[in-house]
């Protein structure tokens, strides 16, 4: 068993202490949390160790799990590296593209593997059909969550629509060519509310939007691509896959047969894979012990992290405020 710590015990960080404890792949240290009165507070109800200082709670460690606020990833994610110890970070991989790519740097000179919190990659509905997105056109992405005072220190594409960028991105195997993007600033200093498009080089467009200020929560994804169409619902957990053919010659009286303005004839049939439950952020937490204990590319590297901070931020250098 690998072992972990935590740095940063707010409330994601708790949840990432709950389940490295309950993980059969990890022998959980402890944490360490600049707050020492609450990190005094969290050891005496649940128990869980509190360092006295970051160096030595990494020093404990084989596998470092940041869950600090965005700004302190950079600081640090290179002293768990210089350490020697393997990586996990949550999103955004740090604050600025440069740190991220000396992050990438840092972690290839100390022979230490590193894996970004991407946690919709672990999805249970998108996990289902991945393999079913093969050169998707067009993709279409709606992020909505009630406000929240959490995670307004960063925008909202950094906070909400970089889930979808990075899962996106994993699927559409092209270069991006050119991004367009609006926001508006309602509650925040930083924009609540944003649209992006996204072009790629292979002629695929994403159209992203993401709002924090919403009356409803919703997370869903839909693909379009040659002869299918694959909805994807992250909060539910549901999926749908409608997939297209050649019709027969006598399709059966239930069959579903379009006919285009050539007279090509098409039968829709469904093909919705089942769902199994999970605990996406155990999964993603597993999966990096076992990337390490193999010896092999995280599910998502700090090169993705990087590449989904990369385009996060073009979008927002693009951004016509209105």
């Amino acid at each position: 068993m690998l072992k972990a710590g935590v740095l940063g015990a707010g409330h994601l960080g708790k949840i990432h202490l709950k389940l490295l404890q309950q993980s059969t792949k990890y022998d959980l240290v402890g944490f360490y949390d600049s707050n020492q009165e609450a990190a005094k507070a969290i050891e005496k109800e649940f128990g869980y160790k509190s360092f006295s200082s970051m160096e030595s709670l990494i020093q404990s460690c084989d596998m470092v799990d940041v869950v600090t606020p965005t700004i302190y990833h950079y600081t640090c994610a290179e002293k768990v590296i210089k350490a020697g110890k393997h990586l996990f970070i949550e999103k955004p991989i740090t604050h600025t593209v440069v740190e991220a790519d000396t992050i990438r740097d840092l972690a290839k000179e100390h022979g230490v593997r590193g894996q970004v919190g991407q946690v919709e990659r672990f999805n249970p509905a998108f996990m289902a059909v991945k393999d079913m997105i093969d050169k998707p056109m067009f993709i279409e992405a709606h992020r909505l969550a009630e406000f929240n005072p959490r995670g307004t220190d960063v925008s909202v594409v950094l906070d909400l629509m970089i889930h979808d960028i990075d899962a996106i991105l994993s699927v559409v195997k092209s270069d991006v060519k050119k991004v367009h993007a609006s926001g508006v600033s309602v509650i925040s200093e930083t924009p609540d509310i944003a649209n992006a498009r996204i072009e790629f080089e292979n002629g695929c467009v994403a159209n992203l939007t993401a709002s924090r200020i919403s009356m409803k929560t919703m997370r869903k994804a839909r693909f379009f691509q040659k002869d299918a169409y694959i909805s994807v619902d992250f909060l539910e957990k549901k999926c749908e896959v409608v997939k297209m053919k050649d019709a027969p010659k006598t399709p059966d009286d239930f069959a579903m047969v379009l006919t285009n303005a050539e007279g090509v004839k098409k039968q829709i049939y469904f093909d919705n894979p089942e769902v199994p439950g999970n605990n996406a952020i155990l999964d993603e937490l597993d999966s990096f012990a076992d990337a390490i204990a193999h010896d092999r590319t995280p599910e998502v590297s700090l090169r993705q992290g990087a590449e989904a901070l990369r385009v996060a931020m073009l979008i927002i250098e693009n951004f016509k405020m209105l």
